[in-house]
């Protein structure tokens, strides 16, 4: 695995690569990332990981400073799965000048993870913008846990009529159905323990409207309760269409399959978020 620090070093590397599948990453990387590298491996002959904790996208409070930053590890992890070039930018690579120019994502950049974190996908679209245009992908993946990220950028290929596939990678979790995060190396054991609760808790907001109910504001509510009843600070629990996000009609008109749970909690000082597809077993109505 060859590793570049500058665009020059990138460009010349991937100068004669047929197809360039691309996963980028802040680092501290774990078995979810490790998956999106092996699924890019099925899209391109050349497999490009990034690892760039962007400050753009960490709010004034939030933990930029703190944000592990395990080079070494994520380097053997990287070889292990023969990932070809770990594209590592120094920030003053990424942003030689202060960066004036920002791309602003449609009105749901500003709901759900934009509500609770202001300014967050403005810096998750610069920096991807900016990476795209450096790696010059012809696929690049990107996992469903982040599903909101995964639309906006999606949205954003298609806008700027940028030549990339991407391609979705279904989210892993640990056996308890936690789903993987850097931010869990923040948990304690006895919040580790916990953990688990947001995903259960969506799941069965996902199997009430399977079932047929279609009060989505009471079972978000309820979920929230429940959420607060166990010592979460919870930001959002929301049943949107999972096709652009938005909020589903109130009579429940919105096919069931079409439909995703999303939530955000902090549990003591660690912010979680997980999401779940509503999947209506077939031959029901």
């Amino acid at each position: 695995m060859e590793i570049c620090h500058t665009a020059a070093e990138l460009s010349e590397r991937l100068a004669h690569a047929k197809r360039v599948a691309f996963v980028p990453t802040m680092g501290n990387l774990h078995e979810g990332h490790l998956s999106l590298c092996r699924i890019a491996r099925q899209h391109g002959d050349a497999v490009v990981t990034s690892i760039f904790v962007n400050r753009l996208q960490f709010g004034p409070n939030e933990d930029f400073d703190r944000y592990p930053r395990t080079m070494e590890a994520d380097r053997a992890g990287l070889e292990r799965e023969g990932v070809d070039v770990l594209f590592a930018p120094r920030e003053h690579e990424m942003y030689p000048v202060p960066q004036l120019y920002r791309v602003q994502p449609p009105p749901i950049g500003s709901e759900l993870e934009g509500a609770s974190r202001p300014g967050f996908f403005d810096g998750v679209c610069t920096v991807v913008l900016k990476l795209f245009n450096l790696v010059q992908p012809d696929v690049a993946v990107f996992g469903k846990k982040d599903r909101q990220q995964l639309k906006i950028v999606r949205g954003m290929v298609q806008q700027f009529n940028l030549p990339i596939q991407i391609v979705p990678a279904e989210t892993v979790r640990a056996d308890d159905g936690l789903a993987l995060s850097s931010r869990n190396n923040y948990l304690s054991a006895a919040e580790r323990a916990e953990a688990p609760r947001l995903h259960r808790v969506l799941r069965a907001v996902a199997d009430a409207i399977a079932g047929g109910r279609t009060d989505y504001a009471n079972l978000e509510s309820a979920a929230r309760a429940e959420l607060s009843g166990a010592g979460w600070k919870v930001d959002y629990i929301a049943v949107r269409n999972g096709l652009g996000l938005r909020i589903p009609h109130p009579e429940g008109y919105d096919h069931p399959n079409l439909l995703i749970v999303l939530g955000a909690a902090t549990l003591g000082t660690t912010r979680l978020i997980d999401n779940v597809d509503v999947i209506r077993k077939e031959g029901e109505d």
